[in-house]
């Protein structure tokens, strides 16, 4: 049986070990897949704005060159008297287009720089393009009033290579003599030119696509040819909302098989937005293989730490084994066999603890209980010894009557208030009494101190008259009353007033007691240390106790004692306001 119970304890232990290290082992390895995979997606973000920045650093070189080419040529001065006359000269026409076409074939990006006269019939074009689908651009595009500089959206064209897409810098040519509308410039950008290179930037590795999105919302340029010239929110709904303008940033959008990553990083001249979608397919793959790694290191680490807990519960349990076959050959007449320990560790420590008190240790542990009884008798019998009633009753009665034969009324009046009060006090030794003999007690105390300190306070109690035959432990007002006497009013130097409220709570399942004066009040500092100090048992509270008062701390042990630790005192006072004790019992049929 007992070797049956050594396995069993063994299995068990081997058990609850491993699992204790392997639960870890899974958490930690979860947690690491879970940071790792985070890692990689934001990892995945950086990188894309990386790129998008890269991307918009290369478009703005474009977008800036355009526009100091287009500076250049309105305020070139050939250009000017060109365009000032009222007929064309064909020798400067072909000497401008010349230069036009050199400047346009120095820079790949550009696909048409075009000059429209406003007097007359002549269009200067560096490229040939037979066919234009943007009405925006039939020259003169707008009347002169609104000759403004802007910039198209993204319309096809057609030269002797097929069909090109472009986005055109259209400006007004001014006068520089009398800032009069002259012509139109306009330079086109190749958008094919523009997203070059996009593809091998590598945005989510191949799998994700970047596009330029104008302030309209229209596709400028596309690694998909396809999406051109439409409407980013009619081809993706809802991305435009996800965008805000003038801002960069990532965030998600889209459910399973379909969601992505969102980047989006603004031009600065244009207004237009640089967006990359990247799809979460890409984590997948990522995550699969950090997903590997960590299941073999979990599995190793698991492994090892099986084997390190059967070998270490093994080392255990074997003086385990031992222990147990001595305590199966107990013999209550002699003493149990000796433990010859191999180590010095717990175990052989535990070993020596069993040589040196297992045959005592259950007298040691009745004498420990019939000590502990006998202190507790003890202290209780000389708390009841202070006080002998019988002779102290018999006294006072004595007193009272010689008061009385010799016409003293203030002194009988004393001498009886004092012993009704401490009549209910000791309560025929019941520790529970109703709240109206507790409210009689209060009156027999008050009754003696109106007679020592006269005019100096007046009480008025609010009770509720159900409660008055309900049970509460005993002696737990009279010290809240007396503390507010002494502390509150005396020092006040004038009448003062004591109020007592017992009353029932909303649920009607505890009373409420609360005990206020209109005193001197306290300090904050003092306040708070008087909250610490009625919290405190031990010494402190039997100091108290010896000195021969219950204070506020006694008041607070026993309710804590008796009705747990909702029922404590709270203590609120400030300086000239006074003070307000309250605490809260359950309410009892009888006594307990």
């Amino acid at each position: 049986m007992a070797r049956w119970l050594t396995s069993s304890l063994q299995r068990k232990l081997s058990v609850v070990v491993t699992a204790s290290m392997i639960l870890p082992l899974l958490a930690l390895g979860l947690f690491a897949f879970l940071i790792s995979s985070r890692i990689t997606e934001q990892k995945t973000k950086l990188s894309g704005m990386d790129t998008l920045k890269q991307v918009e650093a290369n478009l703005r070189y474009m977008l800036q060159d355009a526009e100091n080419l287009s500076i250049f040529l309105i305020g070139e001065r050939d250009i000017q008297q060109y365009l000032s006359q009222d007929e064309d000269h064909e020798l400067d026409r072909v000497d401008i287009l010349g230069r036009m076409t050199n400047l346009a074939a120095s820079k790949k990006y550009i696909a048409n720089i075009a000059i429209y006269p406003g007097r007359f019939d002549a269009t200067l074009s560096t490229a040939t393009w037979y066919d234009s689908n943007n009405s925006s651009l039939s020259y003169p595009p707008v009347p002169s009033g609104e000759a403004v500089k802007k910039w198209t959206g993204v319309y096809p064209v057609q030269n002797y290579a097929g069909i090109q897409n472009v986005i055109t810098l259209v400006r007004p040519i001014r006068s520089i003599h009398d800032y009069r509308p002259i012509g139109w410039l306009a330079i086109s950008l190749d958008e094919k030119a523009i997203s070059k290179g996009w593809v091998a930037l590598g945005l989510g590795r191949g799998q994700g696509r970047l596009e330029l999105i104008g302030s309209s919302g229209e596709v400028l340029s596309s690694m998909d040819k396809s999406r051109l010239g439409h409407k980013l929110e009619d081809v993706d709904p809802g991305v435009t909302a996800l965008i805000r303008q003038g801002d960069n940033g990532t965030t998600t959008y889209g459910r399973g098989e379909d969601k992505r990553t969102l980047l989006y990083y603004p031009e600065e001249l244009t207004g237009w937005t640089l967006v990359g979608t990247v799809p979460y397919d890409q984590y997948k793959s990522e995550n699969g293989y950090i997903l590997i790694l960590t299941g073999c290191a979990v599995t190793i680490s698991a492994a090892i730490s099986a084997g390190l807990v059967w070998f270490t519960v093994r080392r255990v349990t074997r003086p385990l084994r031992v222990l147990t076959r001595h305590l199966s050959r107990i013999d209550p007449e002699r003493p149990l066999p000796l433990f010859r320990s191999e180590s010095d560790d717990e175990i052989g420590r535990l070993g020596q603890s069993y040589n040196l008190l297992g045959a005592h240790i259950q007298v040691l542990k009745e004498e420990v209980i019939r000590g502990e009884a006998r202190k507790k008798e003890a202290d209780l019998h000389v708390l009841q010894a202070q006080i002998n009633p019988h002779f102290l009753y018999n006294t006072l009665s004595s007193i009272h009557w010689i008061a009385l034969m010799s016409e003293e009324r203030r002194i009988a009046d004393m001498v009886e208030g004092l012993s009704d009060f401490l009549r209910i006090s000791l309560n025929n030794g019941q520790d529970y009494c109703p709240v109206e003999q507790e409210i009689a007690h209060i009156r027999h105390y008050v009754r003696v101190q109106s007679i020592r300190f006269p005019d100096q306070f007046v009480l008025h109690y609010i009770v509720d008259p159900t409660l008055e035959q309900r049970m509460m432990l005993k002696l737990l007002l009279q010290p809240l009353v007396e503390n507010a006497m002494i502390h509150g009013i005396q020092p006040k130097g004038g009448m003062g007033t004591i109020t007592i409220m017992i009353r029932k709570d909303e649920d009607h399942e505890r009373m409420n007691m609360l005990v206020l004066d209109d005193g001197i009040g306290m300090e904050p500092n003092t306040l708070k240390q008087l909250r610490v100090s009625i919290v405190q048992t031990g010494e402190q509270t039997g100091r108290q106790l010896t000195q021969g008062g219950y204070g506020l701390c006694n008041v607070n042990e026993r309710l804590r004692l008796h009705y747990g630790p909702d029922a404590q005192l709270e203590v609120d006072s400030r300086v000239g306001g006074g003070t307000r004790i309250s605490f809260s019992i359950p309410i009892l049929e009888g006594s307990p």
